[in-house]
């Protein structure tokens, strides 16, 4: 169970998009939510998209290439890079703007805003928290350009997903 948003940095222009959720759920569970493409093609997409994972290996120094489809926007390649992965505590990625055979390619070429960064890191935390698990989202683009871009709002929806694949697990 999902039981707030809250934003961590108050106020602050140019801050980067940070999330955090508390899931009624235990921090191991949420943590392969994360890490098992099993469960990650029924969460991670917002409403009305769905995820294709060419390929998924959550070791340090894997990779992955996915695909987020829409009917309404532009496919949304992307690949990335494990830099960090500490079971069941954090996870800590690269992701980078793709095309279908995994190349880099510039956001404005992929139809993107053009403000938005080729490449990201994100960092997620998976906290105890109450008998439940806390997690914490990081992403390193602006959050001012990621709720223009539609990327933070997709988010939030991807974390409800989250919030009933837990249940299913």
């Amino acid at each position: 169970m999902v039981q707030a948003n809250e934003i961590i940095n108050n106020g602050t222009a140019g801050r980067q998009v940070v999330i955090t959720r508390v899931f009624d759920a235990p921090r191991e569970l949420v943590y392969k939510a994360f890490t098992d493409p099993r469960h990650l093609v029924r969460w991670y997409a917002p409403v009305g998209c769905t995820i294709d994972i060419v390929s998924f290996d959550a070791r340090e120094g894997g990779t992955f290439h996915t695909c987020i489809r829409s009917a309404q926007h532009h496919d949304c390649w992307c690949t990335g890079i494990f830099l960090e992965v500490v079971k069941p505590e954090r996870l800590v990625y690269t992701m980078a703007v793709a095309d279908e055979k995994g190349n880099l390619v510039k956001p404005v070429d992929a139809g993107m805003d053009p403000e938005w960064p080729a490449e990201t890191v994100v960092t997620v935390t998976f906290e105890a928290y109450e008998g439940k698990t806390k997690v914490t989202l990081h992403q390193t683009a602006l959050e001012s350009i990621a709720k223009r871009t539609g990327a933070y709002p997709s988010w939030l929806q991807m974390l409800d997903n989250l919030e009933a694949e837990l249940k299913q697990m």
